[in-house]
């Protein structure tokens, strides 16, 4: 693959930050760029990423950062070619959850985060400010330059500016689109016409649901119209008030298949169950809930908390993501910092700031101690969405969250994925579906950079045990509300026994006489418990967080999205 570049004394590198899209990597992931010819800031990341293992990490397709060459071995020429280059990815790590002082519960300014998230290892990241009516009047617009300015300073991590909407009758979730001529002026009309917020349509009526998948439908027209290039939804914490219900996450997905495509498996806000007094002692992910009145009334107490810091929505075997996959459903999982203020940090707002007049915070200056108390980490400090990428490019991001290409993982607990189903010469990867003979023998190959160097916490994390969790696809719910399916459970379960290198795995599915899909999962082993729907449907899966007493570090999963094996 040829990168463009010229090899003189002085590196000068173009990147199309503003709505253009670019095919080769930027510099500090290049490795055909000697490291003599980069700045000092480019250099200063390569040495972060090679002492992390995430560069140069010697895994034959699922490095994070695994080069072209690399990567075209993830998926062999006859499950598709991209880009000319025989099915290779690169897997880039980004955030999409991520508020500034552009938001009204936050404050730090868009060049904080996007240094943060360059420094702690992430490609591609997402500010989603939220949505209010004082940010829909004046701050969608006066956050735009902030980006823009950032885009151009920082030129290896892709800035993507989004806004957390207030779903009409639910939650929250990310909205995003390709950077554009027409990326303000297309989230400023989104927002002033279909946030909860700005809209008093909060309540869970079926006006409200009706208001949320107009939204939906108006990202879509505005791709259709080509106003934007592209765009994306993505739910924010689907359970933690219990107000996203199984048949309106169903509509969002069934309005629009290639706009909602997913939902946050963890939640940010992770810092928030480090124990006192050196930490808030809340909940991770602030997951301290208890039903409402516009909760689903069907959803059980337990799905108010996180278990193992993930969504229960994701982290039940059998659960509600599962009955979506067995209907099969694309919908994908992702996880974030949803980065307001930052733990430890020693921040505050500056003074004489005006929000409502101004639409924005006064720039952070320093408080003269530590912010013990606060909840979140940095972009990539310890969530990372990792997305299989045509190239380093917006279009390319978008196009593999969309695809499902994506696994996530909590403090460093890997450092590369490469996950594929096998039936003889065919193979596909992560969000994949293969189409087989019926009665095919079929294949899970999984390769796993473990981690060899320490995480931001100052430790290499232990990879101790990884799962493959199948289920059968029964076709659509005839409940919309459903949120089990019987057939899913832990079929396998792998003990590692190496602490450096990578590790190999292998399963034989069996002969494919119907359809099934399998994802996976992984842990260090230091909590675990009985799955809620019990043993034989998971022996051993995340312990549900207690609330004042829930060190994340102490606790770190893995997950990737789904593939499928469809026999004809």
């Amino acid at each position: 693959m040829s990168h463009g570049h010229s090899h003189g004394a002085h590196h000068h590198h173009d990147h199309p930050h503003h709505g253009g899209d670019a095919s080769s990597l930027p510099p500090a992931l290049d490795m055909s760029v000697p490291d003599e010819e980069l700045t000092p800031g480019q250099l200063s990341r390569r040495s972060m990423l090679r002492r992390t293992g995430l560069l140069g990490a010697g895994l034959a397709a699922g490095g994070v950062l695994g080069g072209a060459g690399q990567a075209a071995a993830a998926v062999p020429a006859s499950a598709g070619s991209h880009g000319g280059r025989a099915g290779g990815y690169l897997w880039l790590a980004g955030d999409h959850h991520i508020h500034t002082q552009y938001s009204s519960d936050a404050k730090y300014r868009v060049i904080d985060h996007v240094r943060q998230a360059n420094a702690h290892g992430l490609d591609w990241m997402v500010i989603t400010d939220h949505g209010s009516e004082t940010h829909a009047k004046i701050g969608v617009e006066k956050v735009n330059p902030d980006i823009v300015a950032a885009r151009d300073r920082i030129d290896d991590t892709l800035v993507f500016q989004g806004l957390e909407w207030n779903i009409p009758a639910a939650e929250h979730g990310t909205v995003f689109v390709h950077p554009g001529k027409n990326e303000v002026a297309v989230l400023k009309e989104f927002e002033n016409s279909f946030d909860g917020s700005v809209k008093k349509a909060s309540a869970g009526t079926p006006a409200n649901e009706a208001l949320a998948i107009a939204g939906i439908d108006f990202l879509a027209e505005q791709v259709r119209r080509r106003k934007v290039k592209d765009a994306l939804f993505l739910a924010n914490h689907p359970a933690r008030k219990g107000i996203d219900s199984p048949h309106e996450i169903r509509a969002w997905r069934d309005a629009q298949p290639r706009i909602a495509v997913g939902m946050e498996g963890a939640p940010g806000h992770q810092a928030g169950g480090l124990p006192a007094p050196t930490g808030p002692g809340a909940a991770r992910g602030i997951y301290d809930n208890s039903p409402g009145a516009d909760s689903f009334a069907a959803y059980p107490l337990e799905s108010y908390r996180t278990w193992g810091g993930f969504d229960w929505m994701t982290s039940t075997v059998g659960g509600l993501w599962d009955s979506l996959l067995a209907e099969g459903k694309p919908w994908w999982i992702t996880a974030n910092s949803d980065s307001h203020n930052v733990h430890a940090d020693s921040a505050v707002r500056g003074p004489n700031g005006d929000f409502n007049a101004d639409g924005r915070y006064a720039d952070p200056v320093h408080g003269g101690g530590l912010n013990l108390g606060d909840t979140d980490f940095w972009p990539g400090q310890y969530s990372r969405t990792h997305v299989g990428a045509a190239s380093f490019s917006y279009q390319a991001v978008m196009d593999g969250i969309r695809a499902g290409r994506v696994w996530v993982d909590h403090g460093g607990l890997i450092s590369g994925l490469d996950a594929r189903l096998r039936s003889g010469s065919r193979a596909v990867t992560l969000g994949g579906m293969l189409h087989v003979r019926r009665g095919a023998q079929v294949e899970l190959v999984v390769e796993i950079g473990l981690a060899d160097s320490p995480n931001w916490a100052q430790f290499v994390p232990a990879l101790a045990r990884v799962d493959v969790i199948q289920g059968d696809v029964t076709g659509p719910a005839a409940d919309k509300d459903v949120f089990t399916t019987p057939s899913t459970r832990v079929v396998k379960s792998f003990e590692v026994n190496r602490s450096t290198g990578s590790v190999r795995l292998s399963y034989a599915l069996g002969r494919a006489d119907k359809p099934f899909y399998v994802r996976l999962r992984g842990t260090d082993g230091n909590r675990t418990a009985v799955g809620i729907h019990g043993a034989a449907v998971d022996p051993a899966g995340p312990a549900m967080d207690v609330v004042g007493d829930a060190d994340p570090w102490k606790d770190l999963w893995f997950y990737s999205n789904p593939m499928w094996v469809l026999p004809a």
